[in-house]
C-alpha cells in the first residue's frame, strides 16, 4: 500500500440521512487482512521483485498482517505496491463483508474473500470518483443523478459474499463513466480557449514539455515516461490515465479531474510540481 494516502473529501448523505465519510474510500491498513498482499497476483517485473499468483501471501507479509517491508518497498523491488490503492475496500471486506474474521482463523473463507477483494476494490474506486464529482460545483447538473449512483454502488459494496462477486463491475462502470464525462465536460467546459482532446491516446515517452494542456481531456492516455515536465495540467481529466515514470516536475495540476494518489506515485515529480490540495507529494520526487 502506498506510503501516502489520498487525503479526505467531503461527506455524503446516504438515503436516510447517514452520511457516508471520507475515510471509508481512504486505505486503512491497520484494519485490513492484508488483502492487497494475498488476493492480487504480480509477476516478476520491474515493478515486482518476485512472481506471486493469486491467493499466495507476499513473502513479506507479516503474521499482523502488515508489510515486513513497507518502509523500503521502491529499494526493494516493489514499487508496484506503492502505486496501489484500494481506495477503502480492504477494511471493508475485512470488517463487514466477513465481520472482523481473517482468514488465516477461518481458512475455509479464504477463497471468498479473496474473489470479493478485487470487485469490491472496483466499487470503492468508482465511489471515489463520484465522490470528487460530487465537489465539483460546475457539474452541478448532474450532482442528482450523481447521488443516486453514489448511493446505488454503496449499496452494493455492503451485500454478502455472493452478491458482491455476481456484480457485473462492467456495465456498471460504463453507467457511472457516463455520468463522470458529463461532469468533467460540464467543468472543462469553464476553461477559456481550445481543449484538447487525447482522450485513449497513445502518448508513451511523448515530448510534452510545457504543453498547454488546460481543461484537456486524457482520459485513460497512456502517458509512460511522458516528458510533462513544466506542462499546463489545470483542470485537465486524468482518469485512467497511466502516469508511470511520466515527468511531471514543475506541472501545473491545479483542479486536475479524477486525479488520483496512485497516479502521483506512479509519476516523477518535483518541489515545483503543483498539486490538487487532496493529494500529497510523493515521498520518492
Amino acid at each position: 500500500m502506498s506510503p501516502q494516502q489520498q487525503a479526505p473529501r467531503g461527506t455524503t448523505e446516504r438515503p436516510g440521512g447517514e452520511r457516508l465519510g471520507a475515510e471509508e474510500l481512504r486505505a486503512d491498513c491497520a484494519s485490513c487482512f492484508g488483502l492487497c498482499c494475498v488476493a492480487l497476483p504480480f509477476a516478476r517485473s520491474a515493478d515486482f521483485a518476485e512472481d506471486k499468483p493469486a491467493g499466495r501471501p507476499c513473502a513479506n507479509l507479516r503474521a499482523d498482517f502488515r508489510c515486513g517491508i513497507h518502509a523500503r518497498l521502491r529499494d526493494s523491488g516493489y514499487p508496484g505496491c506503492i502505486v496501489f490503492d484500494c481506495f477503502g475496500a480492504g477494511q471493508k471486506v475485512s470488517r463487514v463483508t466477513f465481520g472482523g474474521t481473517d482468514w488465516r482463523r477461518a481458512p475455509g473463507t479464504a477463497r471468498s474473500m479473496f474473489e470479493v477483494f478485487p470487485v469490491m476494490r472496483q466499487l470503492h474506486e468508482l465511489m471515489w470518483y463520484v465522490t470528487e464529482a460530487l465537489d465539483l460545483a460546475p457539474a452541478r447538473p448532474v450532482h442528482r443523478e450523481l447521488r443516486r449512483a453514489l448511493a446505488r454502488v454503496d449499496g452494493l459494496t455492503r451485500g454478502d459474499a455472493a452478491s458482491v462477486v455476481r456484480i457485473d463491475v462492467n456495465a456498471l462502470r460504463a453507467e457511472v463513466n457516463t455520468l463522470l464525462l458529463r461532469a468533467s465536460e460540464l467543468v472543462r467546459a469553464e476553461v477559456p480557449g481550445r481543449r484538447r482532446n487525447h482522450r485513449g491516446a497513445d502518448l508513451i515517452g511523448a515530448k510534452l514539455s510545457g504543453a498547454g494542456l488546460r481543461g484537456a481531456s486524457l482520459r485513460g492516455a497512456l502517458l509512460v515516461a511522458a516528458d510533462l515536465s513544466g506542462a499546463d495540467l489545470r483542470v485537465a481529466d486524468l482518469i485512467g490515465a497511466d502516469l508511470r515514470d511520466a515527468d511531471l516536475s514543475g506541472a501545473d495540476l491545479t483542479g486536475a479531474l479524477f486525479l488520483t494518489q496512485a497516479q502521483l506515485n506512479a509519476a516523477r515529480g518535483d518541489a515545483t510540481t503543483v498539486l490538487p490540495p487532496a493529494l500529497a507529494r510523493p515521498a520518492h520526487w
